[in-house]
């Protein structure tokens, strides 16, 4: 297919995707003259990916740009390579966080979380550092109403993750299995954070009525 064809498939403008071709988000398309190229189906799953990773996910270019390169690196079928796809979707500090007294009491919970569920994770995991973060906020205004709930919150993420997790092991090929990573951690993740809004204002109708 055209250009042309492929913006009408995707959804995706033209000058996005004449971008995303110099960014080297899209691989280029099999020229057939000097001012023309013919684009697959390959390079459709992939503009709608990088929309997604873009619109949903909130992800920059350059994030984006790292998450496709580990994308295309798991043809060797490494474990590791699918967790280096997970780790670059969480978003980093720009900036180094304040090691106060909060933080530090965040620190132990989350070490102490970790041990008392018997996970098992590396320890640059980005997403420990975004929990302490999370949780040190949470020290310093004195939400301890949420604090006491971290351990249903782990309880419904241990749930989620085991379905994930058997959902992208059932899939056919590794690079199938990448991207899985990928969906579920970006779209299942607003999909889930929707779901909750939905369910939080529920539950506060149902209980505000019923009192």
């Amino acid at each position: 297919m055209r250009m042309a064809e492929l913006s009408s498939r995707t959804g995706v403008p033209i000058p996005t995707i004449k971008f995303y071709l110099r960014e080297g988000l899209l691989p280029s398309g099999e020229r057939t003259s000097p001012n023309q190229a013919q684009y697959g189906e390959e390079h459709a799953r992939r503009l709608k990916l990088i929309r997604a990773l873009v619109d949903v996910g909130g992800l920059s270019i350059v994030a984006t740009s790292t998450v496709l390169g580990h994308l295309d690196a798991v043809e060797m079928g490494t474990l590791d390579q699918l967790g280096k796809v997970q780790y670059a979707l969480t978003q980093r500090r720009e900036r180094e966080p304040e090691h106060d007294e909060a933080w530090r009491a965040a620190q132990a919970q989350v070490d102490e979380l970790l041990e008392r569920r018997g996970w098992s994770l590396r320890g640059d995991n980005p997403a420990r550092t975004s929990l302490v973060e999370a949780l040190s906020t949470l020290h310093r205004l004195g939400q301890h109403d949420v604090l006491d709930l971290l351990d249903r919150y782990a309880d419904a993420a241990e749930h989620l993750a085991s379905a994930e997790v058997t959902a992208m092991w059932e899939r056919p090929s590794i690079e199938d299995r990448a991207e899985g990573v990928v969906t579920f951690a970006v779209l299942a993740d607003a999909l889930l954070a929707a779901l909750r809004r939905l369910a939080q204002e529920a539950e506060v109708v149902h209980t505000a009525t019923s009192a």
